[in-house]
């Protein structure tokens, strides 16, 4: 291994000690504050406003509820029935959103488009992806929430409504994340079954999925983490699951619940992450 070679400076000449960019640095930095100015001004962000007695007294005071956290056996029960459930709710809705991705995904995919392969796309498999990308694009730009209230009014109250909202929404977000990732991956080894009269499906399987295998797990993974937290927001409105739970708790003041259940949560996120670590190790 060779090491780099420090050459001295010439005669006379002393070494920088300011950083030649500092004025680009700077610029953009007073430009970026430039332009969070008025948006502050329009949000109407004032977090000082958090430091007056009227609202520190009350924040103090429902803090301090938190410690030490209710642990009840009854109440840890409820919040085991309830956790169980919101699991369920964000499974059920990341299962049914992967039903909807995967194969909007592969039909937006250019790399498995057969007439891609000698240059331009043909013009109606070229349509038929764009129509997918724009669906993506509605799917996932309603968020869950919106979702959620619809679905309220029109199954009514319950896990149901957040198990659809849920796959509406991520069924968008995981489609687009999944055909760049498969688009943005090493394409000579599809296009090499392609031309060689291997289907599309043939390519995905034995070329495309296994070299993007580890990265579109650990994705799903976070999504499904991603998911668990969505359906507690969920709760909110009626949803089910834990969220509703917590709601109840902090209507009621309730400090000690919210914090057993804000642990909870903290476990929940923690148990996402092993999971991801250990698919990873298995796929690598």
């Amino acid at each position: 291994m060779l090491l780099p070679v420090h050459r001295p400076l010439p005669r006379g000449t002393a070494p920088a000690l300011r950083d030649p960019a500092w004025r680009g640095r700077v610029f953009w930095a007073l430009a970026g504050l430039v332009l969070l100015w008025p948006m502050g001004v329009l949000t109407e962000f004032k977090p000082w406003l958090l430091l007056e007695p009227d609202a520190l007294k009350p924040t103090l005071r429902f803090l301090a509820d938190f410690v030490p956290p209710k642990v009840d056996s009854d109440f840890l029960a409820l919040v085991a029935r309830e956790t169980w459930r919101t699991v369920a709710i964000a499974t059920a809705g990341l299962t049914l959103a992967l039903v909807l991705a995967i194969p909007l995904a592969l039909l937006s995919v250019r790399v498995l488009s057969i007439s891609a392969l000698t240059g331009r796309m043909a013009l109606l498999p070229a349509g038929l992806r764009q129509i997918v990308r724009w669906l993506l694009i509605v799917l996932r730009s309603v968020p869950e929430l919106i979702w959620a209230l619809v679905f309220v009014r029109v199954v009514g109250l319950g896990p149901t409504s957040g198990v659809l909202a849920i796959a509406l929404t991520y069924g968008g977000m995981l489609g687009k994340v999944y055909a760049e990732i498969l688009d943005s991956g090493e394409a000579h080894a599809t296009s090499s079954l392609l031309r060689n009269g291997s289907g599309r499906l043939q390519a995905f399987l034995y070329a495309l999925l296994p070299q993007n295998a580890g990265e579109l797990t650990s994705y799903t993974v976070y999504r499904w983490e991603c998911a668990i937290r969505s359906s507690a927001v969920l709760g909110f409105v009626g949803a089910g699951g834990l969220g509703q739970q917590m709601d109840a708790s902090m209507k009621m003041f309730n400090g000690s619940e919210v914090a057993t259940m804000l642990l909870v949560f903290m476990a929940l996120v923690w148990l996402a992450d092993r999971i991801s670590a250990w698919l990873r190790r298995g796929l690598a």
